[in-house]
């Protein structure tokens, strides 16, 4: 048994017909036929119950697919593998983001990276900062844009990326909502954060002097929602200046604030990653692309 036969086997199974499967394989459909006939013998059970009008799998043939599949995915990953150990710029990267992140830089950054390392696919995984990091460790992610600090003593690195300031975000008819500058302290009364685990909910928290068990019942899961309430008139919030675009329709008034203050983006990673040059490469693309938002 061979890699060659088990891909006969799965394009048989997809197209339900050897001679359409054998256009596929690039290969007359005796060599398709014989190659799938001595698979049968080898595995001592019949596949596919043949008919002049069509090809069905038999009910050992639908289970034996699904390894069958399952061995030719991780021959591609044996591929990919063995191509990025010869060039580190080849090959996926599993890249995690939070989601407060995501949105409002990936944009910016798909179609330089592309442009500039088109055989570098970014596998993109969005969740809170715990959860990425734990996937990091545990090597599922290969790298990390997350807003805080890893931990001292553990087994990862962050490299600083750039500084994302923070701007108030108000309803229209808000007391502050004329105001051209403001003191972060001024949002505390009606400050409204994200759900429990997101960083920014934390650093917003933190900025004005604030806990949860001083907050309202209203605590949003996405950003897009948090910016909703606040259009309607519920409250205020902070929000990172990438999102500023993303928002610019929102019926909220933005104002700058006094202090200068940010989230710093980093990009974490395992010391140990064999492909530094691919967070090189990542990074470049970011610092270029992201505006001076600093």
């Amino acid at each position: 048994m061979n890699l060659q036969e088990l891909k006969y086997f799965a394009a048989v199974a997809e197209h339900g017909h050897f001679g359409r499967a054998a256009e596929a394989c690039h290969v007359c459909q005796p060599t398709l036929s014989g190659q799938l006939k001595k698979l049968e013998e080898h595995l001592g059970v019949v596949l596919f119950e043949r008919t002049n009008k069509r090809v069905a799998l038999t009910p050992v043939g639908e289970r034996l697919l699904l390894h069958a599949e399952e061995a030719l995915r991780q021959a591609k990953l044996v591929e990919a593998g063995a191509k990025a150990a010869c060039d580190p710029l080849v090959g996926p990267l599993k890249l995690g983001v939070i989601p407060t992140l995501a949105p409002y830089l990936m944009p910016l950054i798909f179609g330089p990276l592309r442009k500039a390392y088109p055989q570098m696919a970014i596998e993109l995984w969005e969740d809170q900062t715990e959860p990425l990091l734990k996937l990091l460790s545990s090597q599922r992610l290969e790298a990390a844009l997350i807003a805080t600090e890893v931990r001292p003593g553990s087994d990862l690195t962050a490299l600083d990326l750039f500084n994302e300031p923070f701007l108030a975000a108000l309803p229209p008819g808000h007391r502050l909502a004329a105001r051209k500058r403001l003191r972060v302290a001024e949002l505390a009364p009606d400050l409204l954060v994200l759900a429990e685990g997101h960083c920014l909910a934390d650093q917003a928290m933190s900025l004005c002097g604030k806990d949860r068990s001083r907050l309202g019942p209203l605590q949003a899961a996405s950003l897009d929602t948090l910016v909703n309430l606040v259009a309607a008139g519920y409250g205020t919030t902070l929000i990172p200046g990438l999102a500023t675009r993303h928002f610019a329709r929102q019926k909220i008034v933005l104002c700058p604030l006094n202090e200068r203050v940010a989230r710093t983006i980093r990009l974490a990673s395992r010391p140990s990653f064999p492909r530094p040059q691919a967070l090189r490469a990542l990074e470049k693309v970011i610092r270029g692309a992201v505006p001076r938002v600093q």
